[in-house]
């Protein structure tokens, strides 16, 4: 069988990738990935073969990596995060139904909704849900439901894709649906550039939240009915019994 490794980078330093994740790196000929996720590799592997798209072309993406699979090469597709959040893992599986003599093996990643929880504290200690603002490729009147639905269950949330040049305005649109279930005062948090130099994190009500400007690169967190700032950090309680606590 012809070997695709799809490959979860985590945020992209190489400490914060899984050891699967990087004996994949080493022992594929063929790297492919957006021009961007092949730059967080930083050089190390410039010896191997190369191959990029730009963004909204996933699917050529995918295609060329089955291609390049049929010449006999091990190819590694890339994705941040965590290759099935989010990532190539679906489509890869997908167009594969066209590529029965390539075998997948999905390789796990850190996605954002946990490397940038450990930033801010303990946001998602109890059931949470992860929703993307970014209507693409999902109608935004789905988005609201999604929202409020979660809002009403008081579940905790991480936001993907809170904002970008042309939705500059869907994380005020995102709370202001919030605010419709939760008050004001509820905890939050966002976690711009998770894993890099200039990490940054931030703990908000989510009435501050609302008026607050972030960019495609941040991830927003949402506590529950439970969460708290605790010396600086979002908290979201697991809920233990007091006697227990003590002991």
């Amino acid at each position: 069988m012809n070997e695709i490794y799809v490959v979860g980078l985590g945020p992209g330093k190489e400490e914060m990738m899984t050891g699967e994740a990087i004996r994949a790196l080493d022992n594929a000929d063929t790297i492919i990935g957006y021009t961007v996720y092949l730059g967080l590799l930083g050089g190390k592997y410039d010896n191997k073969e190369l191959l990029s798209t730009p963004m909204m072309q996933e699917e050529k993406r995918c295609r060329m990596a089955f291609e390049e699979a049929m010449k006999g090469k091990k190819v590694a597709m890339i994705c941040s995060g965590d290759a099935g959040i989010y990532g190539m893992a679906s489509l890869m599986y997908e167009i594969g139904k066209e590529f029965p003599e390539c075998e997948l093996t999905i390789i796990p990643g850190i996605t954002a909704a946990s490397s940038g929880a450990t930033v801010l504290g303990a946001p998602l200690n109890h059931d949470f849900c992860v929703i993307s603002l970014s209507d693409l490729m999902t109608p935004w009147e789905l988005i609201e439901k999604r929202l409020e639905l979660a809002a009403k269950a008081d579940f905790a949330m991480a936001i993907y894709n809170p904002s970008s040049k042309k939705r500059h305005d869907y994380l005020q649109k995102a709370c202001d649906i919030l605010l419709k279930v939760i008050e004001p005062e509820r905890p939050c948090g966002y976690v711009e550039n998770i894993g890099r130099d200039d990490t940054k994190a931030t703990v908000c009500t989510l009435k501050e939240l609302r008026d607050t400007n972030v960019n495609m690169f941040t991830t927003v967190f949402i506590g529950n009915s439970t969460a708290e700032i605790i010396d600086g950090k979002l908290v979201t309680k697991r809920g233990y019994p007091s006697e227990r606590r003590e002991g």
